[in-house]
């Protein structure tokens, strides 16, 4: 082909775009839609379609827009997964446009503008205020699903859309069972596209698809990752997602007493399972609040350490818990080889996975621990514990920290040792 060819195929995104990736025309009710929900799994295609969407918007290119949009908000899970994802990635805004229209990204002032006035700004879901006063034509919401303060961040962005004709918002997200994302698919004004991974399979390294679709297919992280399924509760698990939406807040309350748990790896390296580091604190009244959920993949010893390390100077916590068996002295050693200031307080194993987690199972149906904000990775794993532990095999570290810093804080013996208070 020739090079004019191939810039004509580029700047013309609906030739060759999967159907799921075209904006919708009407509503299910035969109305203008206000929101499109396009929900699939990792590599679906979901970046690359949001940022042509606006890139639509902001040039007002037919067939999928009618007039320039002149305020565009562009709203992540944080500042960094703006940039590095919807702004500056692979298939990014920057990357969608020819270089005779692509806007000037300005980092200082986290907005990028077209040439001819058309503005749009980056925003975090972490800082849901931020949100409060700006106005715009459209927005781009990415990764609604795993955002911590979703129901605030959406609600603020909704007062914001009230330029032009007709506002209008594109939510791309792999999926999970949030009250927000089900009010969404139910709401007469959205329209929901679905894409899996394997539909996308042209535009992926076969060795990605052959990994991934041999490890995780049928898994519930599966299903939800790969098939952009809405997983709901497995039958025997623990914990359920009703319960855990119950029993959320936004904030916790002044606390008494913190701590971190680490659930260190069996191994190192990038093959090796995760390092959990949950932190969670307790009020004067014995409600746990969980706060924190850091835990981290493929590191050497040194790098979780510092990484709890960091979390137990940032909340200002009382003690680190680390599990014994599986290394809690060379977590005492590794940690306080870096910074001897940090009390790790060691704890031991004498039963199984399920039966140490249905205690601290039990203070959640009791009302009793409460989660502030959103921590998507930890809930997924809760509410796929079941009594053979995670549905595909693997190692629930995340919430082996979970149930050690419960366990920490509510269910020590009143005679037993006392985590140093503030």
């Amino acid at each position: 082909m020739k090079p004019g060819e191939v810039d004509y195929l580029t700047e013309h995104w609906e030739i060759f775009s999967h159907d799921y990736q075209t904006p919708p025309i009407l509503a299910p009710n035969g109305n203008p839609w206000h929101t499109w929900l396009m929900i699939g799994g990792r590599g679906a295609g979901k970046t690359r379609a949001g940022a042509e969407w606006v890139r639509a918007q902001a040039l007002g290119l037919a067939p999928f827009a009618t007039e320039k949009a002149a305020r565009i908000a562009l709203v992540g899970e944080t500042e960094h997964d703006v940039r590095e994802v919807m702004i500056e990635g692979v298939s990014g805004l920057l990357a969608v446009h020819g270089w005779h229209e692509r806007p000037v990204w300005l980092p200082s002032r986290k907005r990028l503008e077209w040439s001819d006035g058309q503005v749009a700004q980056a925003f975090s879901a972490e800082d849901p205020e931020s949100l409060r006063g700006p106005q715009f034509s459209c927005a781009w919401s990415d990764e609604m699903a795993k955002w911590r303060y979703a129901e605030e961040s959406f609600n603020m962005l909704q007062f914001g859309l009230r330029l032009g004709a007709q506002p209008r918002q594109l939510i791309t997200t792999t999926p999970r069972p949030t009250a927000l994302l089900k009010q969404l698919i139910e709401d007469p004004t959205s329209v929901v596209t679905r894409a899996t991974t394997r539909d996308n399979a042209n535009n992926l390294a076969p060795t990605f698809l052959r990994t991934v679709m041999g490890r995780y297919a049928g898994t519930v992280i599966g299903r939800q990752e790969l098939e952009g399924e809405i997983v709901e509760d497995r039958p025997d698990a623990l914990w359920s997602r009703a319960l855990l939406e119950k029993h959320r807040m936004s904030e916790a309350p002044p606390l008494q007493r913190i701590v971190v748990a680490v659930d260190p790896p069996a191994g190192t390296g990038r093959r090796s399972a995760a390092c959990g580091i949950v932190a969670a604190g307790i009020t004067e009244d014995g409600t746990c609040y969980v706060i924190a959920d850091d835990s981290v993949s493929g590191l050497t010893p040194n790098g979780w350490a510092m990484k709890a390390i960091a979390l137990w100077h940032r909340l200002r916590a009382d003690a680190m818990v680390a599990e014994v068996n599986q290394g809690g002295e060379m977590v005492r050693t590794v940690i306080n080889g870096i910074d001897f200031s940090v009390p790790v307080t060691n704890v031991h194993a004498t039963r199984g996975k399920w039966m140490r987690a249905e205690p601290v199972a039990a203070l959640y149906e009791q009302g009793r621990v409460k989660h502030a904000g959103v921590f998507a990775s930890l809930e997924d794993e809760m509410c796929d514990f079941g009594v053979n532990g995670l549905s595909g095999g693997r190692s629930p570290d995340r919430l082996d920290a979970l149930v050690w810093a419960i366990g920490a804080l509510a269910l020590q013996p009143r005679n037993g040792p006392r985590i140093r208070a503030l």
